[in-house]
């Protein structure tokens, strides 16, 4: 199976370039649904949270959906975040919106499988997205269906590259983006911002801080916030990593996801879209080991597994190279630790300097410049070899979130250290 990646891989690149049509089959959205009370919701309504400050999930008629997402459905469907139309939030064509977002390379890593002694290590290389990182996928879906719903203005604290795919798609779309976030964004990501035309402010502080201003704005100038699932529908953007490695693997799921994690966006929003390919017929029962990794810098969610918590506390004075795990808590802090504990997995923490190390030994080894929180999971190999969490015959998938190309500062770490000769 998973020496068929390359071939499908081939073929989804020869049909991109085709140019094929998009589909015109609609969404199947029936309602929104809290994921902790289950209060229910009208999904042609802008919506935020639940009343009881949850997270709310889109829900979709998946016996519909049946009727025309069939296997034999899939060659002639386009290669973006749309592919499965029905079972995405967005009715009418004219807003699904793209950039070419998504279908992403699944990449096998023999050179660094071999050195750690994993037969089948594999990268989904999510910098190839249009903005450099795997946050294209849950802002198209979130601005395309608030555009749709009548959102004019946006707001987002951010990281960097949250806000640069809100940026990004603003531009597209001729909306208004509002951009907060550290002072220490990297300068690319913050000139990236500045070039797609975006209202950005610099922030002392932590994400955390950026996200009180953002809300203040909200309220104020009624922006519409796309803050990290605090709106339903940047996880349906994020699920489809789940969608596409199903499809890329021939309809089957590897035997482990090692995701890093600070919003927790991917994770919650890949364990949705296994549930709904079941119900769908596409896949089986099986389920992947989901391992979210953080930095020892700011790691509420490893804490919180460890001591059996279902949410996560504070982190108190967060601190990594790696800006997008720097979230000190998580507003879906009880989905991310439900799905770790839901699908047998587990939570590690690793530290900057490994860090920096799996960046240059990524480079050296695969050719491939991935960001410091894509080269956490990197790091998080070796100590999960080590417990026993990851054997040497399972189907590993990491996450490389981002592309290194923005985050410049990190890379004279190959100065610093001297890597073994292959």
């Amino acid at each position: 199976m998973i020496n068929d990646v390359n071939t499908i891989l081939l073929h989804d690149f020869v049909f991109f370039c085709s140019m094929s049509s998009p589909s015109n089959k609609t969404s199947h959205l029936i309602y929104l649904e809290c994921t902790k009370c289950g209060n229910n919701y009208d999904h042609t309504e802008l919506q935020q949270l639940c009343s009881c400050g949850k997270v709310l999930f889109a829900r979709y008629d998946l016996e519909k959906a049946k009727e025309t997402i069939t296997k034999d459905s899939f060659n002639n469907r386009e290669y973006n975040i749309w592919r499965l139309n029905e079972i995405m939030p967005v009715f009418k064509e004219e807003f699904r919106f793209s950039l070419g977002e998504g279908w992403t390379p699944l990449i096998r890593m023999d050179n660094l499988g071999k050195k750690l002694g994993l037969n089948n290590l594999m990268i989904k290389n999510e910098g190839e997205n249009p903005t450099g990182s795997f946050k294209s996928r849950g802002l198209c879906a979130a601005v395309s269906k608030a555009i749709e719903l009548g959102a004019k203005e946006f707001v987002i604290p951010t990281a960097g590259n949250a806000g640069a795919a809100l940026a990004a798609y603003a531009a597209k779309t001729k909306t208004q983006a509002h951009v907060f976030m550290p002072k220490d964004t990297p300068p690319l990501i913050v000139n990236e911002i500045n070039a797609f035309g975006a209202d950005y402010h610099l922030v002392d502080g932590l994400i955390t801080d950026a996200g009180k201003l953002a809300k203040e704005g909200a309220e104020k100038h009624g922006w519409f916030d796309v803050s990290t699932l605090k709106e339903p529908y940047r996880a349906e953007g994020k699920k489809t990593m789940g969608l596409e490695i199903a499809e890329q693997l021939n309809w089957f799921l590897p035997d482990v996801i090692i995701y890093p994690t600070g919003g927790g966006t991917g994770i919650i929003g890949m364990w949705k879209a296994f549930d709904e390919m079941e119900r769908l017929g596409l896949i089986g029962s099986e389920r992947p080991k989901m391992i979210a990794v953080q930095s020892t810098g700011c790691a509420p969610i490893i804490k919180a597994f460890q001591e059996g918590k279902e949410s996560a506390d504070f982190w108190e004075n967060a601190e990594t190279i790696a800006a997008g795990l720097r979230v000190p808590a998580a507003i879906a802090d009880y989905l991310i630790l439900q799905t770790i504990r839901d699908s047998s997995g587990t939570a590690i923490e690793v530290d900057d300097l490994t860090i920096k190390i799996s960046m240059a030994q990524v480079a050296k080894e695969e050719g491939i410049m991935i960001s410091p929180e894509a080269a956490a999971t990197v790091a998080a190999l070796d100590p999960l070899i080590v417990d026993g969490k990851i054997e040497q015959d399972e189907k590993i998938i990491i996450f490389g979130t981002g592309s290194g190309l923005t985050t410049p500062e990190e890379w004279e770490i190959r100065a610093l250290v001297e890597l073994p000769e292959s």
